[in-house]
């Protein structure tokens, strides 16, 4: 019958284990080379026009955190399939390799994927794993390579994806694609899509807000490749006026990668250690991040001498 040969597959062997690993398609560094085609094409375009939609430190440094990023999922990629294997060799339900199982494990992955996102921008604790991409004041393709160094810890959100007992590979290609995906919407260049893909859809325009420092903008569309959840669970925003870029307090360097990834972890156990009490202590690393910066506004303003910035 179907649902046994689908759920029959066999745990996976240690030996077995080495070849998937090795063998697994790396579908990022096949397409990195067009990726940075792109790049240049956009930049290039960008400076004939005179757009200013790059800044060359801003770009550096995305392109070093990149490349940081690239060095360190490599090294733990066999990590992460130790862990993909283990808890599908304890399942009872394990699927057998089949392509068709990619788009429900590409479904459950996006879904899962935005409420990562959504908790990324409401606790302090992960927005520090994602902040970094949010850093940036210009809104180009390179915007998509600044991804945080330690934003593997969210892989405890993935944990549904791994339980319904996908075959390992199959979720590897789909984190791959799910990544590779949202590069493109990463651009000024590709404004509104036919509404029907608008509706269904992570697309420049949606992806623009989402990016958007205005009260309208903030904590909107959270999609990955789908921006369905967004209006189902209302948190969708149309794309209104020209978004501006960037974060609250930006930091000035902008091409070092290690201040770009671990600033906000400086600043956060800065406030935890000025916080007088244990609730308050909690608050500046779980509360929510907007909280957190009106907070501090109100107590740079009771401050006998409040600093403020412009």
């Amino acid at each position: 019958m179907f649902f046994f040969d689908l759920f029959g597959a066999a745990p996976i062997s240690y030996d077995e284990l080495l070849g998937y690993n090795a063998n697994t398609p790396d579908l990022i560094a096949w397409a990195a080379p067009f990726m940075f085609f792109c790049v240049l094409v956009e930049f290039s375009i960008s400076q004939f026009q005179n757009k200013g939609y790059y800044n060359k430190q801003e770009t550096l440094g995305s392109i070093l955190v990149g490349l940081g990023n690239v060095l360190i999922s490599t090294a733990i990629k066999f990590l992460i399939f130790c862990l993909a294997v283990s808890i599908y060799n304890l399942l009872p339900w394990r699927m057998v390799f089949s392509w068709w199982t990619f788009l429900p494990c590409y479904i459950l992955y996006d879904f899962c994927s935005y409420w990562a996102h959504y908790v990324s921008h409401h606790q302090r604790f992960w927005w520090a794993t994602h902040v970094v991409h949010h850093s940036a004041e210009h809104f180009n393709l390179t915007t998509s390579f600044r991804l945080s160094w330690v934003q593997y810890f969210k892989i405890v959100f993935m944990l549904p994806v791994f339980l319904a007992g996908f075959h390992p590979v199959v979720f590897f290609v789909v984190n791959q694609l799910a990544i590779l995906f949202q590069f493109w919407v990463h651009t000024e260049y590709i404004r509104r899509l036919p509404a029907w893909v608008e509706f269904i859809f992570a697309t420049p325009s949606n992806h623009r807000v989402h990016h958007g420092s205005q009260a309208k903008y903030i904590n909107k569309n959270f999609g990955g490749t789908f921006i369905l959840w967004d209006r189902w669970f209302g948190t969708y925003q149309a794309e209104e006026e020209q978004a501006i870029y960037g974060i609250t307090h930006q930091t000035e360097n902008k091409v070092n990668p290690l201040v770009i990834n671990f600033e906000e972890y400086s600043q956060m156990l800065k406030d935890v250690r000025q916080a007088k009490g244990f609730r308050k202590k909690l608050f500046y690393v779980f509360g929510d991040p907007v909280e957190i910066a009106g907070q501090k506004e109100i107590e740079r303003e009771m401050s006998p001498n409040p600093v403020h910035s412009n």
